[in-house]
């Protein structure tokens, strides 16, 4: 299926030269993804079914936070996010950032915050976090979590001392005492999250309250410009990747190498996620009133800017999935 996928894409984008002399494509294509994340689509990044699909070079890029990855977007050193935070995302957009929302990567459970278990601090009394220290690394899905959390506590964060720290860095201020609490997400750093610290909210309480999660595949504006046919091939190439996991032991080894991890902790991790495929992104997310527009509006509104979702809107393409 794949190399018929290569076939359409080189074939359209020949088509493309013919009728849009104004348009080329790009001779590599760079993408970023995050280890400690382990989204089935890895193991065609490992195995070369992307550069397959594409007919070009595919080179990935690791990142530990989606600010980074809008950061080498940016300076023209990215061309896909993949699985980027969609708070990172929205952020972007309304910093003027010139990027489109073209799939939903995962939908997953909220990122936990893990407060120090000396504290003795819970739900029932999350006011005593209040003048507290926390890690949190801003502008990022944790960070979305940890705002809902707190909002839906009542806590008020103006008087806490919020510490800007990536996963790693704020397990290990976590563990050494340097923070209260810490908002974290990857494997790897959850996991030393919850050696020191108990989540601040119990899945049970994260769903009744409402509060998830969803990473988004994002593409600079100019790339997907420029390259139509190559962004298309990549959300295939994706789609057939998520489609044909079965969650054997032999993908199961792939997918925690791929991703830095361990079997185990990879195996747990993508147990929890959801993958929609191509279909239901655009049924639930993409379409008219979808999730996509009305999950980044509400985050507009946590992080200030876009209030009525418009600009946001204008952001979300889901033709490439069509």
């Amino acid at each position: 299926m794949i190399s018929m996928v290569k076939k359409a894409a080189l074939a359209s984008a020949s088509a493309m030269f013919c009728l849009a002399p104004g348009i080329s494509q790009a001779d590599d294509v760079n993408v970023a993804f995050f280890l400690e994340w382990a989204t089935p689509n890895l193991i065609a990044k490992t195995d070369g079914s992307y550069a397959d699909a594409m007919g070009v070079d595919v080179n990935w890029v690791d990142f530990t936070t989606g600010t980074a990855m809008t950061e080498a977007m940016l300076a023209g050193d990215i061309d896909i996010s993949y699985s980027q935070g969609l708070a990172p995302f929205v952020t972007a957009i309304q910093q003027g950032a010139p990027l489109k929302m073209i799939g939903i990567a995962v939908v997953y459970e909220a990122n936990d915050c893990f407060v120090h278990n000396g504290l003795g601090i819970d739900g029932s009394n999350a006011s005593e976090l209040e003048g507290k220290t926390v890690a949190v690394p801003l502008n990022t899905m944790a960070d979305f979590a940890f705002r809902s959390y707190m909002s839906h506590y009542g806590v008020d964060i103006s008087t806490m001392n919020i510490v800007d720290q990536a996963p790693p860095d704020g397990a290990k201020s976590l563990a050494d005492g340097a923070v209260d609490m810490a908002c974290l997400f990857g494997g790897i750093a959850s996991a030393a999250g919850a050696e020191v610290g108990t989540p601040i909210m119990t899945s049970a309480e994260k769903v009744e309250a409402g509060i998830g999660s969803f990473d988004v595949i994002s593409v600079t504006e100019k790339f997907a410009t420029e390259n139509p046919e190559l962004v298309k091939a990549f959300m295939e190439a994706t789609e057939e990747a998520n489609s044909g996991f079965q969650g054997t032991d032999e993908e199961h080894a792939k997918l925690a190498e791929a991703s830095g991890m361990s079997v185990e902790n990879s195996r747990t991790q993508v147990s929890g996620f959801i993958i929609p495929t191509a279909a239901e992104q655009l049924e639930k997310y993409f379409g008219e009133g979808g999730l996509a527009a009305s999950a980044a509006a509400s985050l507009g509104l946590v992080f200030q800017g876009d209030s009525d979702g418009s600009m946001i809107a204008k952001t979300i393409d889901g033709s490439f999935l069509e």
